[in-house]
């Protein structure tokens, strides 16, 4: 079995970002709170853990005075708000991407425009903007946005087809899935309007169209893509799919300890690739135990 290494892979600059500033504020001293998972990788976490790093759902279990780290998925302004409220020393780690569609959330909201968030309702980037709106406008979501997670929920939504209709995207979704609901959305709604908020972030495009190019460049029947990631990262998801619909067999494994689920029989040809959020020294390891034949 040829195993190749597919780039682009791993960490993209938003997550670099992020854990390099959770690694500065942990080096100054004195205890640290993290709002959610910094990023949805468990080594990144575990590691910020061992150094100190205290993850919280709620601010609330902060301290006044404390200094919080907000992941790299976003929050709302209210929680901005109720951080300065409390006096809290407040290190922001959002992914410029994400911070690029929250800005279009405000555009939209002060507009009074209908905005349409494209992604997992559940997912707490997706859960940001939605508060984000509803902070700008100081309406209920459902008064004038909603989320719609492919296409075939577009002709649900309420919004009138003859009026201008915002939309903003969650950065880590396929680019295949946002292509199909945007030509859903262009042809219920003519006066769309789609900047580049309306996009997959170019990392997650790059990463996405590089596992479709290894497949479609050989035999799919015997082409497999081996993903390294967590199971609660969507980016990550994305990419075993990715290969799945290019016709190749695929597998999600968080590392090394993982790879006696595989069975790469019958594999001629497998691709190394990895979320966004994995660290390249768990590549690294999965390859080397891949290279020495402790895999089969």
């Amino acid at each position: 079995m040829r195993v190749e290494v597919i780039e682009p892979h791993g960490f993209c600059s938003g997550v670099k970002g992020a854990v390099e500033k959770a690694r500065r504020a942990l080096s100054a001293g004195g205890p640290v709170w993290c709002l959610h998972e910094l990023v949805h990788n468990k080594t990144v976490v575990g590691e910020l853990k061992g150094l100190g790093m205290r993850f919280v759902e709620s601010l609330s279990d902060v301290p006044d005075g404390g200094t919080i780290l907000f992941s790299a998925h976003g929050v709302p302004p209210r929680v901005r708000a109720q951080a300065a409220a409390r006096g809290m020393r407040v290190i922001d780690a959002t992914c410029p991407f994400v911070a690029r569609a929250h800005r279009q959330v405000q555009e939209f909201a002060a507009r009074g425009v209908p905005i349409v968030v494209v992604g997992d309702a559940g997912h707490v980037e997706v859960v940001g903007l939605v508060g984000e709106y509803e902070d700008t406008s100081g309406l209920d979501g459902l008064k004038g946005l909603r989320v719609v997670k492919d296409a075939g929920e577009v002709e649900a939504l309420p919004f009138p087809a003859d009026r201008p209709v915002g939309v903003v995207c969650q950065t880590t979704l396929s680019s295949g899935t946002v292509d199909r609901v945007l030509s859903a959305l262009r042809a219920r709604y003519p006066r769309l309007i789609a900047p580049p908020a309306a996009e997959t972030c170019t990392a997650t495009r790059d990463r996405q169209a590089a596992v479709r190019m290894f497949v479609l460049a050989g035999d799919p029947s015997v082409t497999g893509v081996l993903v390294i990631g967590s199971a609660t990262s969507a980016n990550t998801a994305r990419l075993a799919e990715i290969a799945r619909e290019a016709g190749a067999t695929a597998w999600r494994v968080d590392g090394t300890d993982e790879l006696s689920s595989c069975d790469f029989n019958g594999i001629e040809r497998l691709g190394l690739t990895a979320g966004a959020s994995t660290p390249e020294a768990i590549v690294m390891d999965v390859l080397s135990n891949l290279s020495i034949g402790k895999v089969k």
